[in-house]
């Protein structure tokens, strides 16, 4: 017998979905506290792209859970807000681009990304201190936006074709419970 939940508008949501969504969402956290000591530089961009490409609308699910999961870690101040629109954000544009099988295009998204991850950062500090907070909180970390913008890029070139591989492996158990490891 399956244990299923239902989802609204999509396929049903399979105990072994569950698993594999929490299996990923812990993939990002991995990702993040492994190159923390390295300012802005992150696979996170990289591996949210490919979960989108994949799992299409679904890929909300491991993003939340990485999104609760750093709150956990960090706590919840102000910079944990920002990561409730930051992230859905990049899969919105991924879902939007999902046809593209340009490695180069998902690079250069996934640096876009990095290089404007510090103004979309910015925007709660519109309403807290108004434009000039936010203004001066964006050009502030412009420099680390650069940073992310670089390896966002190399991340993309380099590791998002084999990423891009293994995922499609794992959708055959997630999808259709074959195994083709």
């Amino acid at each position: 017998m399956k244990s299923r939940l239902p989802l609204a508008g999509e396929k049903e949501l399979t105990a072994r979905k569950v698993i594999a969504f929490a299996f990923l969402g812990a993939i990002l956290v991995a990702a993040q506290v492994a190159l923390s000591f390295i300012p802005n530089i992150e696979l996170v961009s990289m591996f949210i792209i490919v979960y989108t490409r994949v799992f299409g609308k679904q890929a909300f699910y491991p993003v939340a859970v990485f999104i609760i999961v750093q709150g956990l870690i960090y706590g919840f101040g102000l910079w944990w807000l920002n990561y409730l629109y930051v992230w859905p954000i990049l899969v919105g544009i991924a879902l939007l681009l999902s046809r593209s099988q340009s490695v180069l295009l998902w690079a250069l998204i996934s640096a876009a990304y990095g290089l404007s991850f510090g103004a979309l950062c910015a925007i709660p500090y519109f309403f807290i201190g108004g434009p000039s907070a936010a203004l001066a909180y964006w050009i502030s970390g412009i420099p680390f936006d650069l940073a992310h913008c670089a390896g966002n890029f190399i991340a993309g070139l380099l590791l998002m074709p084999p990423s891009h591989k293994l995922l499609e492996r794992l959708s055959a158990v997630v999808y259709r419970g074959g195994c083709t490891f």
